[in-house]
């Protein structure tokens, strides 16, 4: 089913109790402070700077007495009892994990479900045809599924996964390097609300979606801003093409302002200005009317 389409078939849902989307890390994979980079570590441990957890959400559906995790991050067990302090029951382990795709930062803490640690029974995992054929193959995540730690859970493109009758998730594929799976965002449907989740994404131009459009059609739009802009790291950036977020400015530079607010960024690399609230990068995005997300961000769904 195309993108837009499936966004404007969502169904007037009556009040219930609150659904909230929390967002529960906001750095690119490797975290901040990343490996190896002292001066990073340096001025966390001075207190000069907060250390970042990689990219997740966690969506909790009070009502329901759901609490779903978005990405198995490294920082999965900080960011499994970040999700506890907003629905403590039942039990401590989510009601399911929603992976984006098989780069490390967004599925390796499913490790931590494994018998080594908690000895997880049968999680729900939800993932694509590709991402599940890679978790079922490979050591070690085989053995997650071989000892029914994790109980995969298929998942189509542009076909939505209710899991209740006021919250369902739909994957849409979007262009990313797929050496090993393939790379999808989500729409997240709430009783009232929809976030778009896309932590990444190759240029906005191989996408077929055209994001203004996207945007229009949801409340929160939570995006890949992995880099601010060309030159920040020393390889090639060609080898990562992520949309800088100065593209992403330029592209969305003509949206009203109430369009504009919509947009949170995340994923952001170690070296993005981003990180830094005092930065004069910092300051612009939020001059021009778009946010950047932190950790503890809560979004009424």
């Amino acid at each position: 089913m195309p993108f837009l389409p499936f966004l404007l078939l969502l169904l007037a849902l009556p009040a219930l109790a609150q659904q909230q989307l929390v967002v529960l890390g906001v750095a690119q994979d490797g975290g901040y402070p990343q490996a190896g980079a002292t001066g990073e570590y340096a001025a966390v441990a001075l207190g000069l700077r907060q250390r970042q957890q990689v990219v997740a959400l966690g969506v909790v559906d009070e009502a329901a007495q759901q609490k779903f995790l978005f990405e198995a991050t490294p920082d999965l067990p900080a960011q499994l009892f970040a999700l506890n302090q907003y629905l403590p029951t039942p039990g401590t382990l989510p009601t399911g994990i929603f992976l984006t795709h098989g780069h490390i930062g967004h599925y390796t803490g499913l490790l931590h479900l494994g018998r080594e640690a908690l000895g997880a029974s049968a999680v729900p995992v939800y993932a694509m045809p590709r991402m599940a054929d890679f978790l079922t193959r490979n050591a070690p995540w085989s053995q997650l599924v071989a000892l029914r730690n994790i109980a995969l859970q298929p998942l189509a493109a542009g076909q939505a996964m209710v899991l209740n009758p006021k919250l369902r998730v739909t994957p849409f594929l979007v262009p990313h390097r797929d050496e090993f799976t393939e790379t999808v965002g989500y729409a997240i449907q709430g009783q009232h609300k929809t976030a778009i989740f896309i932590p990444d994404i190759d240029k906005w131009s191989r996408w077929d979606q055209r994001l203004p459009e996207v945007i229009k059609h949801a409340d929160y739009v939570l995006l890949d801003g992995t880099f601010y802009r060309n030159g920040e790291i020393a390889r090639d950036m060609a080898e990562v093409p992520h949309p800088f977020v100065e593209e992403t400015l330029r592209l969305l530079a003509d949206l009203p302002p109430r369009e504009r607010a919509k947009v949170y960024f995340l994923h952001l690399n170690h070296t993005n200005p981003l990180l830094d609230p005092g930065s004069a990068e910092r300051r612009e995005v939020q001059r021009l009317g778009f946010h950047v997300a932190s950790e503890g961000l809560e979004l009424p769904l």
